[in-house]
């Protein structure tokens, strides 16, 4: 063992804190480790030892994490993702010590400051040392041993980690409960599917662990050989399969927490789906949980995963009964926007028993006949789909309704089902029958996909971004083969249609150089997974659902009692008739204070057919502002003038402004016609003035009115509210966060209801943090902070002309290759950015496909590719850093 470096430092005065450092000291003195205490106030202190082991022969950095004490407790091992360290998990590491665990972390072979070489969890390698990092663990005199030399431990870990978890269970007996992440079951499968290289992610390995030479020979050899010849041998996959759980996969018999990205063209579904049917045949608990991201990015839903690590182990490790485990299968779907921040809201959905990949089976009819597509030379340009480095940016997009995806003309073939009658929620493998065959008796490699298609047919989204590969031999040509897709969970609405597409070439991917011709026929529907069992948990209900009698009876005794106190106002003034709002010094003090303002000095002006969006970080005053603009409140200073009237509370110009304000109140057992009619009726005013049905069909509520409002889901009625706000078709339209709570698709129909609203002469104020949303909606903009005016004018005079898109890449982007990309068809410019590794690119006609193509003929080393989110630069550079 090498001689630990000593060092320790006291965190509080306080007098525990002082024998808490001391006792540390004692014990670095004594055990010859490095402690650290990480807090002393509270609960136990955590400490930290950190020390070089040789469980192996090689040296292994590592942490251990206590709270000290003489009691008994489970231990648990965390390992670090691929490209990491021990560092990585450092805060999972705390968070499991103070819960009870003796947590010990290390830094795999060739990673951190361990020595050795990468051997990708070898089972002489990585593997045998874990079994000498529990070898240790059984003589700490701290944890619990179930015998001796056996201690009470658990493992955890993403991705090299979570393999490492699954590989210690089948070779050491004494591993008592694991919860991988994100990981791999057969790496051969996960780098070379049905035989085919996937290149771009191998390549991505090889980098991350530092170049070929930090690799264990045989395993450098191999990636050279396989990336040289474009295809995978025998003697590569039965390498990779040696070293992956799924050689020990009838030894693996502990229980396990599986938890698999949706975002992950690496390891995808179908890796979680091997687990669960080998460690539940060796009778274990099992759990499988589908969460949100994965390696391509996305969120991978940290606070959670970590806490549902905890309570398996809590269960498992600490024996106790009573904890919940979760559900024995959970995904998480997208269950609105929060509009604080744009990201998305997830919701759970569950089942009592896993329902592997092919539950519930529909058939979908595809449109018949054969297509006829080729594979280029030198299988370039390709398709894309996911690109590793951004295929989380382009599967959150796909989420969000948004495709970025590129199939070339010749290159494939496609086949469609009818519009969907019902929306249909496809959970696992898509599968479907085809015939191939290719020209000169050689292997057909096809990449096949399943777009979901808009109604138009002008937008095609693939979900999760993930493609299957396909590499059918001579022998299986000429007949049917069933052909699996990537397994997803994404909901197609109705009216939209299945999209079946087989490509010849894609670029994560390595395909034949030799030109060919394919021909495929489908032999029978597309079946769909639908998972029956599974069931989406309900969204809290906002308290407008159940507190609704008494709101409307408050509001419509309001709307009287201001009927009856309206006073005189000052004088119209005519040179503002037309105008829908000016603003002028307003200012508003917080209650009860002398010197701070809400709203200080603000002016601005509205105009006829402009959306214009209010931005401002929480606590701006864009809310007290609203509220001012309604009647609901005065100023202390200045002056509100709609169509040249003074804005007083009862104020007759505000039956010109309609308001949508922190959500609308309605009666949940009457339909959403009888609580509009009921509304109308409260305001006293003629029932021919409230233009129902013109509100109704620029809401676009359809058939839903006649139903009780009870039955609605989240947008359907945030859609009333807004018809709600629109009755008597108002000059002026105020909406406050209207599609908070909304999903991607209500949020698009939102968009589109604003646009509508002022596309007739009308005005629409929005106050939104949805800034992606403001952008696309808003034709001009005014920005707050601290109660102030920031800046007002048009959204492109704010944010900048153009279409921009940013590039990042691997390596530094020289100029005379920006110069390059500038010269492109249809790019405006294209300049690189402050540290070189990317690119700003002006888009002037050309798509963002397009630029993805042509960044690939010329070699750009593409790791990125995005919007460049204008507004939100804008904005964050107007309000300084201000929270958002």
């Amino acid at each position: 063992m090498e001689t630990p470096t000593v060092r320790w430092r006291r965190l509080l005065p306080r007098t525990p804190g002082r024998w808490a450092a001391a006792v540390a000291v004692l014990a670095v003195l004594v055990g010859g480790g490095t402690w650290t205490a990480v807090a002393d106030d509270g609960p136990p202190a955590v400490q930290r030892e950190d020390r070089m082991l040789r469980p192996g022969g090689v040296p292994i950095d590592t942490s251990y994490f206590t709270t000290g004490g003489s009691g008994k407790r489970p231990a648990v091992l965390i390992g670090h993702g691929f490209g990491g360290s021990k560092n990585d998990v450092r805060a999972q590491a705390e968070k499991l010590a103070a819960d009870g665990y003796a947590v010990l972390t290390w830094s795999a072979r060739g990673f951190g400051k361990s020595g050795g070489a990468i051997s990708l969890n070898d089972p002489d390698g990585e593997v045998k040392d874990v079994s000498g990092l529990i070898d240790w663990l059984a003589e700490r005199p701290e944890v619990e041993l179930d015998k001796k030399g056996d201690p009470r431990v658990g493992l955890t870990g993403a991705s090299y980690g979570g393999a490492v978890s699954l590989l210690a269970a089948g070779h050491d007996q004494r591993v008592d409960a694991i919860a991988p992440v994100i990981t791999y079951w057969n790496l051969a499968d996960a780098l070379f599917p049905d035989g085919v290289f996937k290149k771009l992610w191998a390549g991505i390995f090889i980098t991350t662990g530092g170049g070929c030479e930090k690799f264990e020979k045989q395993l450098c050899e191999m990636y050279e050989r396989v990336a040289v010849s474009g295809k995978p041998d025998a003697a590569a996959t039965k390498l990779l399969t040696e070293r992956s759980p799924s050689a020990v996969a009838d030894r693996i018999k502990v229980p396990s927490l599986l938890l698999q990205g949706q975002s992950d063209s690496l390891f995808p579904l179908g890796h979680a789906d091997a687990m669960q049917k080998a460690i539940s045949a060796n009778g274990a608990p099992v759990s499988v949980d589908w969460i949100s991201g994965g390696h391509d990015g996305g969120d991978n839903e940290t606070p959670r995963v970590e806490g549902r690590v905890g309570a398996w182990f809590d269960r498992y490790l600490k024996e106790e009964t009573g904890t919940d485990t979760g559900p024995a299968f959970r995904v998480t779907r997208t269950g609105g926007i929060d509009s604080t921040d744009g990201a998305a809201l997830k919701r759970g959905a569950s089942s009592d028993t896993y329902p592997g990949l092919r539950s519930g089976g529909r058939d979908i009819p595809l449109g018949e006949g054969t297509k006829t597509f080729r594979n280029p030379a030198g299988s370039a340009p390709p398709a894309i789909s996911a690109v590793p480095g951004i295929g989380g940016g382009l599967s959150q997009l796909s989420s969000l309704g948004v495709g970025l995806s590129l199939d070339f003309p010749g290159q494939f073939g496609r086949f469609e089902s009818a519009p969907l009658g019902t929306s249909v929620r496809v959970t696992g493998t898509p599968t479907v029958r085809v015939n191939v065959k290719a020209t000169e008796s050689r292997d057909a490699v096809l990449f096949g996909k399943v777009y979901d298609v808009s109604p138009d047919g002008r937008q095609q989204v693939l979900p999760s971004q993930l493609v299957a590969p396909y590499r059918i031999t001579p022998d299986q040509q000429g007949k049917p083969v069933e052909l699996a897709l990537p397994a997803v969970d994404h909901e197609f609405d109705a009216g939209h249609r299945m999209r079946l597409v087989f490509s010849a070439t894609d670029l994560g991917y390595a395909s034949p150089a030799e030109p060919a011709t394919y021909t495929v026929t489908a032999d029978g529907p597309l079946t769909v997974p639908t998972a029956p069992a599974v069931r989406t948990a309900a969204a809290t209900l906002p308290w407008w659902t159940w507190g609704l009698p008494a709101a409307a009876l408050v509001i419509a005794a309001a709307l009287l009692i201001t009927a009856r106190r309206r006073t005189a106002t000052p004088a119209p003034d005519p040179e503002l008739t037309d105008v829908p709002l000016q603003i002028t010094g307003l200012s508003k003090k917080y209650a009860k204070s002398v010197d701070r303002y809400a709203v200080r000095e603000l002016s601005f002006r509205v105009e006829k057919g402009q959306v214009l969006g209010l931005l401002g970080p929480n606590g701006a005053g864009k809310t007290t502002t609203l509220r001012m603009l309604m009647g609901l409140i005065s100023p202390d200073e200045g002056e509100i003038r709609v169509f040249g009237q003074a804005i007083r509370p009862g104020a007759p110009v505000l039956s010109r402004v309609g308001a949508f304000v922190e959500g609308a109140g309605f009666l949940p057992h009457l339909s959403g016609r009888a609580n509009l009619d009921l509304y109308w009726q409260a305001t006293g005013r003629p029932a021919e003035d409230a233009h129902i049905e013109e509100a109704l069909e620029i809401a676009g509520l359809g058939d839903a009115l006649a139903r009780a409002v009870r039955t609605y889901s989240q947008g359907m009625r945030q859609r009333l509210a807004i018809a709600q706000a629109m009755l008597g078709m108002p000059d002026l339209l105020i909406l406050d966060e209207p599609t908070n709570g909304l999903d991607p698709p209500q949020i698009r129909e939102m968009r589109d209801v604003m646009i509508r609203y002022a596309a007739g002469g009308r005005t629409v104020i929005v106050s939104s943090h949805l800034l992606s949303e403001v952008e696309q909606s808003c034709t001009h903009l005014v920005v707050m902070d601290r109660g102030r005016l920031v800046q007002a004018g048009p959204v492109a005079e704010i944010t900048g002309s153009g279409d921009m898109i940013l590039v990042t890449t691997a390596e530094e982007v020289s100029e005379p290759l920006a110069e390059k990309v500038a010269a492109l068809p249809g790019i405006g410019s294209a300049v690189r950015t402050d540290d070189g590794r990317g690119l700003l690119v002006r888009l002037d006609g050309a798509t963002t496909s397009r630029l993805v193509a042509d960044l690939v003929r010329l070699d750009v080393p593409v790791t990125g590719v995005g919007p460049h989110r204008r507004l939100e630069d804008a904005f964050l550079t107007l309000i300084s850093g201000g929270a958002a």
